[in-house]
This record gives structure tokens, C-alpha cells and sequence, in this order.
């Protein structure tokens, strides 16, 4: 079956991609109006990375939790993964333009932080919400995973706790020592996507997207693109009642519900995708569970974040997570 003939009907289509980009700008300039306007101080990119002790600890991470969530990095020097996490953390932080606070903290210093939060080994990385601790993954873990993680604790933190982050002062960041953003645009490569999803080339859509991704990895439009074309993907081909005769024989099997999700996707069923994940989730653990959580978070992308459905999916797979 061709993708062009799959029914997307109410799913996702490009020009609700492209609001959902106009969205995340119109959010962006309301909170820089809100700087200028004095509603809150503006902090400059370089305070979105500090250093925090023991002796800091409750002023620096818990007091300051009740405003944006704060993200822990446990390092040490002689720690090679934290060589190349470290770095990749403190790039996002500014990335995510105040929507959480980077803490690092050297456990060769701070024997104790490392006791209280039972660290085995490192890196290893936290975050403290509203004074609660949460684990978040230890190891060196993928980009693309890292920013699903953070994703999701932006989230709940906002519905939870209502912390809606601290706001940046862009202009504070100007110099020579900030970070290079990406010159765009990328309105050739787009058309090309859409061009070869017009005309059935998957494959041709899925590299476009990703072209721009490698330039500009928070680019709206060219993700949930991307996850649009990936979900035509995965179920061009597949035999839609075996998919459906094999996760309603074995609810246990994690590979047939989410394929059986992705199916529920493309034919307009959002919620019953969601509700589906979210329960794999619950029955599941260890590596089956991060399957579903990722699939989960990969069908997000193609709704998009400002959709109510995935508002409350959200909140359902926080509350079986946390």
C-alpha cells in the first residue's frame, strides 16, 4: 500500500507541522516580552550551567526547583563518558533556553551528594522537581534519548508543579564565546520532503528531514516531519488483522502492541495508540518497558506537543512511571 492512500485523517499534516513550529515561536517571543515588560529577571545562557557543592545544595537545587526543574550531573575528571556527556548537557541546557537548570557536581568533592542519592557509578544523572528527587538515566545514553527524557520532565514539571522555567536574556549571549545557531533556512529541503511523501518515496522524506535535523536538531517542522514519515514507514506492508490478531492474543507481547499503536495512529485512533502504550507501559519493566515508553514518545512527535490527546498521554505515562 502506497502512503499516499493511507488515511491520516485526524492525525498530523504538514500544515498543521508548520503552526505547531509558528507555535513554539510565538511562545519564545512571549516569554522574551515578558523579560522586557520586568515580569521576571532574565538570567544570561551562562547561568543556565552551574557548579553546585554541598554547601550550596539546598540553595542552588532545592530551593531553586520550585521555579524550573534542575538537572544533576554527576561527574568526576578521571570519568570518560562524563568527558563527552558533560558537554552534550551543557549545549542542550542552553539549547532548552531556561527550561531547566544544569547542576553539575564533582563526586569526588561531594562524597556526600553521591551517598545521598545512592550512586553506584558515573555518569550518572537526576533531576530535583519541586524539591523531589527523580532519577533519570545513568551511562552514556544517546542524544536522542537524552532529549526525550528532558522532554518529558519539562512536562511534568509544568502540568505537576506548574514550573514553567526561568527566562534567558538572548542578547546576554551575543558574544564570541556563544554557541553558533543554525543559519536556515531550510525551505528547499522541506519542499523536497514533502515532495517525496507526495509522491510515495519514503526513504526520500525520511532523509530530507533528517538533513535539516543535522544542522538544526530542534527544528519543529523538519521532527514532526520526520516522525510522520518514520510512522508510514514502519507500517507500509504489514498485514493490518495479523498486526490486530496478535496483540489481541498476547497483550504481553510488546513488539505486537506497538506495532498494533502505530496502526491505531495512521487510522486516526490517537487515543486508543496512546492508551495502548501508556498500558504496555504499566505491565511492563526493564527493556520492554523502554520500548514502549520511546514508541510512545515517538507518536507524540507525530500529534504534536501542543495537541490535547497528547497533553493527557502525558500525564497518564507520568503517573504509571512515577
Amino acid at each position: 500500500m502506497q502512503p499516499r492512500n493511507m488515511s491520516m485523517s485526524g492525525v498530523v499534516d504538514l500544515a498543521a507541522v508548520k503552526a505547531a513550529g509558528e507555535a513554539k515561536a510565538k511562545a519564545e517571543q512571549a516569554r522574551a516580552e515578558s523579560a522586557r515588560q520586568g515580569g521576571l529577571a532574565a538570567v544570561p545562557p551562562s547561568a543556565l550551567v552551574i557548579d553546585v557543592d554541598e554547601a550550596g545544595f539546598e540553595r542552588e537545587v532545592l530551593q531553586r526547583s520550585a521555579e524550573v526543574p534542575v538537572v544533576l550531573d554527576f561527574w568526576a575528571e578521571w570519568c570518560e563518558p562524563c568527558k563527552q556527556l558533560g558537554p552534550l548537557l551543557e549545549r542542550l541546557a542552553v539549547e532548552y533556553d531556561g527550561r531547566f537548570l544544569l547542576a553539575k557536581i564533582d563526586v569526588d568533592a561531594n562524597q556526600m551528594l553521591m551517598q545521598q542519592f545512592g550512586i553506584q557509578g558515573i555518569p550518572a544523572v537526576f533531576a530535583v522537581v519541586a524539591g523531589q528527587a527523580l532519577p533519570l538515566f545513568q551511562g552514556a545514553v544517546p542524544e536522542a534519548q537524552i532529549r526525550e527524557t528532558l522532554d518529558q520532565l519539562i512536562q511534568i514539571g509544568e502540568e505537576r508543579f506548574g514550573l514553567t522555567g526561568i527566562l534567558v536574556d538572548g542578547a546576554a549571549g551575543d558574544g564570541e564565546d556563544a554557541p553558533a545557531r543554525p543559519a536556515g533556512p531550510y525551505d528547499a529541503l522541506l519542499e523536497a520532503a514533502m515532495s517525496a511523501l507526495d509522491a510515495g518515496d519514503l526513504a526520500g522524506a525520511v532523509q530530507a528531514y533528517r538533513n535539516v535535523l543535522a544542522d538544526d536538531p530542534g527544528h519543529p517542522e523538519a521532527k514532526l516531519g520526520l516522525a510522520q514519515a518514520e510512522l508510514l514507514t514502519r507500517v507500509q506492508g504489514l498485514d493490518h488483522a495479523a498486526v490486530r490478531k496478535a496483540a489481541a492474543d498476547g497483550p504481553g507481547d510488546v513488539g505486537a502492541q506497538i506495532a498494533a499503536a502505530d496502526l491505531d495512529l495512521v487510522g486516526g485512533h490517537v487515543q486508543d495508540a496512546f492508551g495502548r502504550l501508556v498500558e504496555t507501559v504499566r505491565r511492563t519493566a526493564g527493556e520492554d518497558r523502554d520500548a514502549a515508553r520511546l514508541r510512545l514518545l515517538e507518536l507524540f512527535e507525530v500529534i504534536g506537543a501542543d495537541d490535547p490527546r497528547v497533553t493527557a498521554a502525558r500525564q497518564a505515562l507520568a503517573r504509571v512511571l512515577f
